[in-house]
């Protein structure tokens, strides 16, 4: 899948989703399961239907083919937030092995689902180690970063690294803050988002010195989201294409700052489908593909 640029920016090609229909499922399911996910209420799923295709509206105009999970016993509320069981690596997709135990059945979902659309697998994570989605973030095509927290633990990584061989040249771990602690959801995607190969929005406040300054010296600008947007996911932003970036509404500090940096930004409405679960456009999506990003 080296084809398939492996960075974070490119444009959008082909990605992965879950349509609430099928991981909501029925306002029943809802009520049975929001609590115990951590959920901050209960969404309703006439509204996240309604909000989801408009959100998928955007990924089609920018665009990009969409493949759908389809419902599964084994998974949850959560699995709404298509982008944690999976990875994609140059040789294929690698499925992660959940830190939240309440997940655990997604990435073997996922797995009989990328089968049927016969997208390649090549690796998975085992016990004893962790790794979400969400703390991996390629850098570019030989460079990746990991967050070290409560979702992805050193065993995780170490077999991400053995997965991934000699098709890249640096692994960068980011220790994560307890932050929250290990019940929130703090993943390194919660901190940075790239969105063009030489800009990304961060929220400096949490990020690990080194790591920071490792972006800073690999040319990229940081786009700062100031504190009052950080819980409402300012740093949780898409990039659709290079400087094309996809954004929850309400965060317009972040906005204003990406646009006069040089982005374009598209907003799109989500208090049931991502405030409420807590899960941003990168999280509601696992990218497939993504058109390789030529250099100036």
């Amino acid at each position: 899948m080296r084809d398939n640029a492996l960075t974070e920016v490119g444009r959008l090609t082909r990605v992965l989703v879950k349509h609430p229909r099928d991981s909501f499922v029925s306002d029943t399911l809802i009520a049975a399961q929001w609590q115990a996910l951590g959920f901050s209420a209960p969404p309703s799923l006439a509204n996240a239907i309604e909000e989801y295709e408009a959100f998928l509206a955007v990924l089609r105009a920018a665009g990009a083919q969409i493949d759908f999970l389809p419902a599964d016993g084994r998974t949850n509320l959560d699995s709404i937030y298509a982008r944690d069981a999976s990875i994609v690596g140059p040789r294929g997709i690698i499925l992660c092995r959940m830190g939240k135990r309440l997940r655990a059945g997604e990435p073997a979902a996922q797995k009989a689902a990328l089968r049927k659309l016969a997208v390649p697998i090549a690796g998975e994570i085992t016990e004893p180690g962790c790794l979400e989605g969400g703390d991996v973030v390629w850098l570019d095509e030989g460079t990746i970063a990991v967050g070290r927290g409560y979702r992805t633990n050193a065993e995780g990584i170490l077999q991400l690294r053995a997965l991934l061989g000699d098709s890249i040249d640096e692994l960068i771990v980011a220790p994560l803050p307890h932050w929250r602690g290990s019940g929130g959801v703090l993943h390194l995607m919660s901190l940075v988002s790239p969105v063009d190969r030489d800009l990304a929005v961060v929220y400096s406040p949490l990020l690990p010195v080194p790591f920071r300054e490792a972006l800073i010296e690999r040319g990229l600008r940081l786009v700062e989201v100031p504190d009052e947007e950080f819980d409402t996911m300012g740093t949780n932003v898409l990039a659709l294409a290079p400087r094309e970036c996809l954004m929850l509404a309400g965060n317009p500090k972040t906005r204003a700052a990406l646009e006069r940096a040089g982005a374009r930004v598209t907003e799109y409405v989500g208090k049931e489908i991502s405030v409420k679960g807590a899960g941003g456009p990168t999280c509601l999506t696992r990218p497939l593909a993504r058109a390789p990003v030529r250099p100036d």
